[in-house]
């Protein structure tokens, strides 16, 4: 891995559109791990979903309406939540705001084609 790799300026990265009111951008990863800024605006919807990978979520700002496995709680900056492998989760944004997603293993499906 070379320093570029390791090294992520915040403008070196384009915010991609995922959905609506949604947009994320990679901030680092191997194999591994990952980390991922996703903004979402106020109401935009991160659908309910799951994925073999262990998921942990810093909420940078905002406020979210956070479902893990049929049970929601209302999240706001400064806030987590840790996702378990295969379990279904999702988010409303009750503000506009940012979340910080970690994932392991990286999420091969975010990183396009090869």
């Amino acid at each position: 891995m070379n320093r570029e790799q390791m090294l992520v300026q915040a403008g070196s990265v384009p915010l991609m559109q995922v959905g609506e009111g949604i947009h994320r951008r990679v901030l680092g990863h191997d194999a591994d791990l990952m980390m991922v800024e996703v903004r979402f605006a106020k109401g935009a919807v991160g659908a309910l979903h799951n994925h073999p990978n262990r998921q942990v979520t810093y909420v940078a700002s905002g406020k979210f309406e956070v479902t893990i496995v049929h049970e929601s709680t209302v999240l706001r900056a400064g806030d987590s939540f840790f996702v378990p492998p295969s379990a279904e989760h999702g988010v409303v944004a009750l503000e506009g705001g940012t979340l910080v997603d970690v994932f392991s293993p990286a999420r091969g499906d975010f990183l396009g084609p090869a």
